[in-house]
C-alpha cells in the first residue's frame, strides 16, 4: 500500500480488513453487463460501486478504473461512469471501455452520491478532528477497490489502468504514484502543479477535497507525478481550462519530459494539449483510447 512520507501526509488511513462484497443488482447494457455493488472497503461506511465485464470475449480481463469528476455535483458520483456529465463525450465510459475489450469499475467517492448526505467542508472539518486527510481517505478507498477488483477470476491484475477527468484525473495520476499496480494512467484536465496555482491564486477555483496538509514542505507535483515513471501515461489539457494554468502544465511536462527520457522510456509520456477548457473534446476521447489501446 502507500509508504514513506508521502504516505504519513495523508493522515491516519483505516488497518486493512478483509474485503466483502455484496451483490445487490446485474444489469445487461449494450455490449456489457453492470453489477451494482456494495463494498466493505474501509470498514467506516460502505462504499457503492459498479463493474462493467464486456459481453463479447473470455476473461480474464485488462482492467480500467473510472473515477468520475466533481463539477460541484455531488449528486452524481459514480453515475457518471454509465450515464456521462455534459463535459465528457458519448457513449458514457463504461460502454466505451467495454467496447474496446477492457473490464471497468468506479465508486462512489466520499460524499458523492449514495455517499451524500454531508457537504465536503464538513467531512473535511471532521477528518481533520481526527487525523484524517480526505484526499488521504479518497486514495485509501481506490486502491482498496484495486485490491478487490485484483482478487476477481474475470480480472488480469497483470494489466490495470486508470482514468479519470477533473477531480477523477487527479485520483488518477496520484493512485498511479501510490501504487505500482497501476501500469497505464490516463488524466483529463487536472494537470495541476501546486505552486503555480498558488502564484495564479487560483485555489479557490479547487474544491477542499485534494488538500493535503503540509504537502508542499516535502513535495512538489512533479516530485509527485515522477513516481509514475517509467509507467505509461497521457495527460490531456483543453488550453482554455483556467483550472490548469498554462504555465503549471507546461512546467510538468517539460519535467515529466526528461524524466522519462531519463528512464529510458520517452515514448511513455504523452501530453496533449487541444481545444476547449475544462472538458473532455473529442479530439482527447480519440487520443486516450489510441494510448490505452497501445499500452493496456
Amino acid at each position: 500500500m502507500i509508504e514513506d512520507q508521502l504516505r504519513l501526509l495523508l493522515g491516519d488511513l483505516p488497518a486493512e480488513r478483509p474485503i466483502h462484497a455484496t451483490t445487490l443488482k446485474v444489469e445487461e447494457h449494450e455490449g456489457f453487463r453492470l453489477e451494482s455493488l456494495l463494498l466493505d472497503l474501509n470498514g467506516l461506511e460502505p462504499v457503492p460501486a459498479y463493474v462493467a465485464v464486456p459481453l463479447q470475449g473470455k476473461g480474464p480481463f485488462p482492467l480500467v478504473v473510472f473515477n468520475h469528476s466533481h463539477g460541484g455535483n455531488y449528486t452524481n458520483g459514480r453515475k457518471e461512469f454509465i450515464k456521462s456529465s455534459a463535459y465528457l463525450q458519448e457513449p458514457s465510459f463504461a460502454q466505451t471501455l467495454t467496447s474496446m475489450g477492457y473490464a471497468a469499475c468506479c465508486i462512489d467517492m466520499w460524499g458523492f452520491n449514495e455517499r451524500s448526505g454531508k457537504a465536503e467542508s464538513e467531512i473535511v472539518k471532521e477528518m481533520l478532528w481526527k487525523g484524517q486527510v480526505m484526499w488521504g481517505m479518497m486514495l485509501y478507498d481506490n486502491q482498496r477497490l484495486v485490491d478487490y477488483m485484483s482478487s476477481r477470476e474475470d480480472i488480469d491484475a497483470s494489466r490495470i489502468g486508470t482514468i479519470g477527468m477533473s477531480m477523477g484525473g487527479l485520483m488518477a495520476w496520484w493512485l498511479a504514484a501510490l501504487d505500482e499496480r497501476i501500469k497505464v494512467t490516463v488524466d483529463l484536465c487536472a494537470q495541476v502543479d501546486a505552486e503555480t496555482l498558488l502564484a495564479k491564486r487560483g485555489l479557490d477555483h479547487h474544491g477542499f477535497y485534494s488538500y493535503v496538509p503540509g504537502l508542499l514542505k516535502h513535495f512538489t507535483t512533479l516530485d509527485i507525478q515522477k513516481r509514475i515513471v517509467p509507467r505509461a501515461r497521457m495527460s490531456l489539457v483543453g488550453i482554455h481550462d483556467r483550472l490548469c494554468p498554462p504555465e503549471g502544465v507546461q512546467l510538468l511536462a517539460e519535467g515529466l519530459h526528461v524524466a522519462y527520457q531519463e528512464a529510458g522510456y520517452p515514448q511513455h509520456w504523452q501530453p496533449i494539449h487541444t481545444g476547449g477548457g475544462h472538458m473532455e473534446t473529442l479530439e482527447m476521447r480519440v487520443a486516450w483510447q489510441e494510448f490505452l489501446a497501445r499500452h493496456l
